[in-house]
């Protein structure tokens, strides 16, 4: 085929980048070259309109042993342990496959975590769907959640947590995030830069098949009326192969045999070549003949634009060829010597004795577009006032049975029941609370992990979202007596082109920056997901924030639930009773409008000290942070976890009952503590000037409050799980 201007376009490319590409050759590519362009400077694999502010982030801490830039992020937890962990989008191939989308995403996160010589030990994930009365919402949910439970529960990884949202921005584009966490010994850590001139490149895994091409360059794209037209380009995964793949690469790397090593993701064998030859200042010479394919007659564009997965690239030491391709076999595994590493910085590749691509390193790599996007600025909303009549017919009780049901608020249950969360045998807190925690087997460390988004406050004000969504994660580490450590990204959004939805992205990346900077809670891998848009419909701003923090002793673990009637239960944290853009806000008084909770980072900083140390001097008996729903539903589920009631005190306050108990004020944690101990906890907290509010005693069996309030535990507890088990088996 001969390449035109036309069949560039066809490709994702832009008439401007064609003519760069042309200009940069000086010559017109073929159609390999062209592919090789298509697949390296698309928004998914160049970050070209996202890598001037992705720049600006805060990725580096004491504890930071490799920031963005790998293949995963890795932090150090003591002794000689790290871990490892990155968060990745497989958003527009669940939309169109949502089985093999989500597990294919599953299954692309953890090779990046043990590409690196990790061993996975614990899996989350972020899901978002439309609305639920959309007529593709429960079968796209019901799709997803099988394809993570199928991939995770064969490979015997437990997934520990997650988040299911619900919004009609998702109803034309899903967001599916996945995240893994691994292990490893921090003098053992591999990583993609290659090294050495006429080192043999190899490639093991599976075959290489048709599935998944231009995989890479539909991540990058806008959906239409076309987009059935697009399931050739979802990739096809094995966990089986996967898990013999990480026991194969693993056995390999503890014979110091490798030089470098990448996963075969996006783009696939384009990618990984490419990348690694970059990192290392190298050309790459590569023989198509010699890669396994498992379908016939299959062109060296096939071959390079692939997705197939469960494959690997690696660099090896000249000589260890013989020993590893033994490795692979013993394991069932492709092993193929397919190229070398050259001082020529091209890549070159021959098929049928023929060179079909000859293309300088940098032009696909340091050369790809990089653009400086026309974005607007948000304004931050004017905040409503509600008016007294509003609350007037409003009973407590009936409210918070709806705010229960909420979608967004309920029991995930019939979600995270699907997946195996204790395999391994190492999960001491599974799904369901504040974090998930694993601990590190043979020692008393846990790591703490959790995963986090907030779209509406996004936005409504993307600066002050962003800034939330990191915070919202501290809080969830904190509340389970995790050091916070590190976060990992995902961030979702629209067209990019569109001054507003890059504004959104500018804005939401200032707040997450500042935030993280402010908190020294550092940023150390991540992805970009641009063009999740349908029919010109983009999705809300949506950067997903997934937290890892240190348990140096995983008995000091601290859970939600209530434990004891008698104790007493605080708020920590001043409530200003914030309504807008809370749940309580649109549920029941009809308002979508107004700003988000201001967020303030040192309140933030100084409480979330503050709760790590009334945790270690064990003054705590359970904890929750405050979040969707406010205080009332954060009580709720406390009560819920501890089969244990509460009478609210009655309280004084400047603001009614309804903002005391709904509203969604940031920076606050409810905690259980022993009447013994109150003394204690009252010094430090006056001590670190925190604000706190004592709100009642624990009781057997009700939920009270001042004689208007009084529902059995049993019945919330219906309440809160009925919607979605009730919505998925009608």
């Amino acid at each position: 085929m001969e390449v035109s201007e036309k069949i560039a376009v066809e490709h994702g490319l832009k008439k401007e980048e064609y003519k760069k590409i042309c200009d940069l050759l000086k010559r017109v590519p073929n159609l390999t070259e062209l592919g090789l362009f298509s697949a390296m400077w698309n928004e998914h694999c160049s970050y070209k309109s996202s890598k001037k502010y992705l720049k600006n982030l805060n990725t580096k801490g004491k504890r930071v042993i490799q920031g963005p830039g790998e293949n995963a992020g890795v932090v150090d937890i003591d002794d000689e342990d790290a871990i490892v962990f990155k968060i990745e989008s497989h958003n527009h191939p669940s939309f169109i496959e949502p089985y093999q989308g989500a597990a294919t995403g599953v299954g692309g996160i953890m090779r990046d975590v043990f590409t690196m010589g990790a061993r996975p030990i614990a899996n989350l994930n972020s899901i978002h769907f439309g609305s639920p009365q959309h007529k593709k919402t429960k079968n796209l949910l019901r799709g997803v959640v099988k394809g993570i439970g199928g991939y995770g529960n064969c490979i015997g990884v437990p997934t520990i947590g997650g988040q299911t949202l619900f919004d009609e921005s998702y109803n034309g584009n899903i967001l599916v995030n996945a995240m893994t966490l691994g292990l490893v010994n921090k003098k053992k850590i591999f990583y993609s830069k290659a090294a050495g001139l006429n080192k043999p490149v190899i490639y093991v895994g599976s075959k290489t098949g048709r599935d998944g091409i231009h995989g890479a360059s539909m991540a990058s794209a806008i959906f239409d009326e076309k987009i059935e037209e697009k399931k050739p380009t979802v990739q096809v995964g094995d966990p089986f192969t996967e898990k013999l793949l990480l026991e194969a690469c693993l056995e390999l790397m503890a014979d110091n045999s490798i030089i470098a090593i990448q996963d075969m993701g996006a783009a696939g064998l384009t990618s990984s070549s490419v990348e690694m030859a970059s990192k290392g200042k190298l050309g790459v010479e590569l023989n198509l003949n010699k890669v396994p394919c498992r379908e016939e007659k299959m062109t060296p564009y096939e071959i390079m634009l692939s997705e197939s997965q469960e494959r690997m690239l690696i660099i090896l030491e000249s000589g260890k060829e013989e020993k590893a391709k033994k490795i692979f076999e013993k394991w069932n595994l492709d092993f193929a010597i397919i190229g070398k590493t050259t001082s020529s910085k091209n890549i070159e590749i021959y098929f049928n004795n023929k060179k079909v691509a000859d293309i300088p390193i940098d032009f696909l790599s340091e050369n790809a577009p990089l653009y400086e996007r026309k974005w607007k600025k948000t304004k931050l909303p004017q905040k409503l006032k509600f008016k007294k009549e509003k609350f007037k017919s409003l009973k407590v009780s009936d409210c918070l049975k709806k705010v229960l049901s909420n979608p967004n608020i309920c029991d995930k249950e019939w979600i995270w029941e699907q997946y195996d969360h204790t395999v391994m045998g190492d999960t001491v807190q599974k799904p369901g609370g504040d974090s998930g925690v694993v601990r590190i087997h043979g020692t008393q460390k846990a790591i703490a992990a959790c995963i986090d988004s907030s779209a509406s406050y996004c936005f409504s004000h993307p600066i002050t979202g962003g800034k939330q969504v990191v915070c919202e994660a501290w809080r969830n580490l904190i509340s389970v007596g995790a050091r916070p450590i590190a976060i990992t990204n995902c961030l979702n959004f629209g067209n990019p082109e569109k001054e507003k939805n890059m504004g959104e992205f500018v804005e939401c990346v200032t707040g997450i920056s500042e935030a993280s900077k402010y908190l020294d809670f550092p940023i150390v891998s991540g992805n970009v997901s641009f063009y999740n848009e349908t029919k010109d419909k983009g999705i809300k701003p949506t950067p997903t924030i997934g937290g890892v923090g240190l348990i140096k002793n995983y008995k000091n673990m601290i859970s939600m639930d209530f434990k004891k009637q008698d104790n007493i239960v605080f708020v920590i944290g001043k409530t200003e009773g914030h309504l807008d853009q809370s749940i309580f806000a649109k549920d029941i008084l009809g308002e979508k409008k107004g700003p988000p909770p201001e967020v303030n980072l040192f309140n933030e900083k100084n409480i979330g000290e503050t709760m790590l140390k009334l945790i270690n001097e064990n003054l705590i008996e359970s904890a929750h942070d405050v979040s969707l729903g406010g205080i009332i539903v954060a009580i709720s589920k406390m009560c819920i976890k501890g089969n244990m009631g509460i009478k609210f005190k009655k309280f004084k306050s400047l603001v009614n009952k309804f903002e005391y108990f709904f509203g969604e004020d940031q920076g606050r944690y409810i905690v259980e503590i022993e009447p013994s101990k109150i003394d204690k906890v009252n010094e430090i907290l006056k001590n670190n000037s925190v604000h706190f509010d004592n709100l009642g005693v624990i009781e057997e069996n009700n939920l009270s409050f001042n004689g208007e309030l009084n529902l059995p535990i049993e019945e919330l507890a219906k309440t809160h799980k009925y919607w979605l088990k009730g919505y998925m088996e009608n």
